[in-house]
């Protein structure tokens, strides 16, 4: 256990990675528990997605990263379909 606990505190309730205070939720990033005050609102998508001012200063307010990262997985899952039917094709024909 890293951080400090009260007395009588029985330790259902998350802490910030960053202050120690009670979080609101994880990092959309990284996945530590954050708090309002330690978290900012990325911008632009659809949706609003929080991070926390580590992630912020690191890597900004981005996520492409990871969107980048499903697409990929996606091209790779058609190549590999187009490659199965192309040599199913070849055997069959």
């Amino acid at each position: 256990m890293t951080e400090l606990r009260h007395v009588g505190d029985d330790g259902d309730e998350p802490r910030c990675a960053v202050c120690g205070g009670p979080a609101a939720g994880p990092c959309a990033s990284c996945r530590r528990f954050v708090c309002g005050d330690c978290s900012v609102l990325t911008e632009g998508g659809v949706e609003l997605w929080a991070i926390c001012v580590r992630c912020d200063r690191r890597k900004g307010r981005s996520l492409r990263g990871g969107w980048g990262l499903v697409a990929l997985w996606l091209v790779g899952l058609l190549v590999a379909l187009a490659l199965f039917a192309g040599a199913s094709l070849w055997l069959l024909g």
